[in-house]
């Protein structure tokens, strides 16, 4: 009988070689689909809870998503979706006016999470959150709860806390300036003051020193026209103003009448804060000198502060 030794060890070979890479395919795929420590346990169940808590929150279950959300913060607080899901909770405590939650949420992160690539929206959210707050009824750190007194006006306690009638009507629901003997009102109690960055176009509102928001607007062309760096005042105010030029009159309404619907006029005579009838022109080195906003956000500052308002113009 003929044995063919040199075929069977080929055979033999081959049988070796696939069970080989066999094994080492069984290998990988544990590799790459099974965690390799307790912490990729870890993130795996958290990336599954945070798939749920997103489809939650897109259908708007929202104690679902509430719920989900919670829990991976507690139990999964290096997770790298942390930054987002504070974002989701901001949108849903908003949603649902519980606006001191929901600014919680945004200056968690931007106090832990300043490089994530939602910082700048988060940074605008938060801005336009600090106004509607001032603009509600809820307490902050700003404020006190002061009681009308007999003969009290509006305009007599604005001018007592510095504050301005606005500001009071809205952050107490008041659709008139009656009020009466009793009657709990929300009064801001601390200081505003205005910073503009020539440079930039941007100017800066502040509440005791704290940034609230910041708005894009234009300054001087340069030269003659340059808007004046240093400290001075706000010390007129005047909705719908008229404006004056050359000898000629431009009535509110007027396309022509350059200042918009706000006038806050400065300690430096001749100088201004005021809005626009060229909003295209907003964010550009281009006025004659004044400080130039959207009309809607002229008109919100016009709201906060009062007569007497620090403004610091630097370059």
């Amino acid at each position: 009988m003929h044995i063919n030794i040199k075929g069977g060890l080929l055979v033999g070979n081959k049988k070796i070689i696939f069970v080989i890479i066999l094994l080492g395919l069984l290998v990988f795929l544990f590799i790459l689909f099974f965690p390799k420590s307790e912490s990729d346990l870890k993130n795996k169940k958290a990336e599954v809870l945070y798939n749920e808590a997103k489809l939650f929150f897109k259908e708007h279950n929202y104690s679902k998503a509430l719920e989900t959300y919670n829990s991976i913060i507690e139990n999964y607080p290096e997770h790298e979706n942390i930054p987002y899901i504070y974002y989701d909770l901001f949108k849903i405590y908003e949603s649902q006016d519980k606006l001191i939650k929901a600014k919680n949420m945004l200056e968690a992160i931007i106090n832990d999470f300043s490089n994530v690539d939602i910082i700048k929206k988060v940074q605008k959210n938060l801005e336009d959150l600090n106004i509607r707050i001032l603009f509600s009824p809820l307490d902050t750190k700003y404020d006190i709860i002061y009681e009308v007194q007999k003969g009290d006006t509006l305009v007599e306690i604005a001018k007592k806390y510095n504050t301005t009638v606005d500001l009071i009507k809205k952050s107490n629901n008041l659709e008139n300036n009656a009020i009466f003997p009793g009657m709990k009102l929300k009064i801001i109690n601390s200081e505003f003051s205005i910073l503009v960055i020539k440079s930039q176009n941007i100017l800066t509102l502040k509440l005791s020193g704290e940034i609230l928001k910041s708005y894009k607007i234009s300054t001087g062309k340069g030269g003659y026209n340059s808007t004046p760096i240093g400290t001075f005042y706000i010390t007129t105010k005047l909705p719908d103003p008229v404006w004056y030029k050359n000898g000629k009159k431009f009535l509110p309404q007027d396309p022509e009448n350059v200042l918009g619907s706000r006038w806050m006029g400065l300690s430096k005579k001749g100088y201004g804060i005021h809005g626009t009838t060229e909003p295209d022109s907003i964010g550009k080195p281009i006025t004659e000198g004044c400080v130039r906003m959207y009309n809607s956000d002229v008109e919100e500052l016009y709201s906060l502060v009062p007569v007497g308002t620090k403004v610091n113009i630097i370059e």
